[in-house]
Order: C-alpha cells, then structure tokens, then sequence
C-alpha cells in the first residue's frame, strides 16, 4: 500500500506551535449583554422603518387575499417598458459577466 508523503519525509519546515488557551475567557455576563444589545438593534431597526415608512405595506401584505386552493395564480403583470427592459438585461448580464451575480 502506498503512503502519503509528508513535510518530514522531505525535511520541510516543522509543524507551527499550537497557542495556548486564552487565559481570560469571555465572561457569560458579556455574551448575554452582546446578545441583548443585537436584539435591541433589532428593534431599533424596525422602530425606525416604521416611523419613516408607516404600516401600509405591511398591512396590506397581511390583509391580502389568499388564492382559492386548486386555482393557479398568475404573476403580476409586468409593466416596465423595453427600454428598462434592455437595462434591467445588461445590468444583470454584465453582473454575472464579472462574478457578481445578483
């Protein structure tokens, strides 16, 4: 059976020296205040998309009617012109053109 071959077998450099252990590790009480204050960021964040943008959106999402079970539905009806059309198509195409896909 054969081998793999390995930096020692061909005098390479040795293996790095593994760091010890923080010695101060974090304390919980730190892990629960990051926690908190990710959550009240959280809360923040949706405070002010309310205040600048009212519920409407949101209502209306939630309030809206619900397609009959067996009944296809269609997707909305696309009202853009050709010419923001074309844009749309070179923008996306020159995305994926240099690796930045949507």
């Amino acid at each position: 059976m054969g081998r793999a071959c390995t930096h020692d077998d061909l005098g390479g450099a040795p293996e790095p020296k593994r760091s010890a252990p923080d010695p101060q590790p974090e304390h919980p009480i730190t892990a629960i205040i990051a926690v908190m204050a990710i959550f009240v960021a959280i809360l923040l964040i949706t405070w002010a998309r309310i205040e600048v943008r009212g519920t409407g959106d949101l209502e209306e999402a939630l309030l809206e009617t619900q397609a009959e079970p067996g009944v296809p539905v269609l997707p909305p009806k696309d009202i853009k012109p050709d010419e923001e059309r074309e844009v749309d198509a070179a923008v996306t195409s020159s995305r994926f053109a240099t690796g930045l896909s949507p």
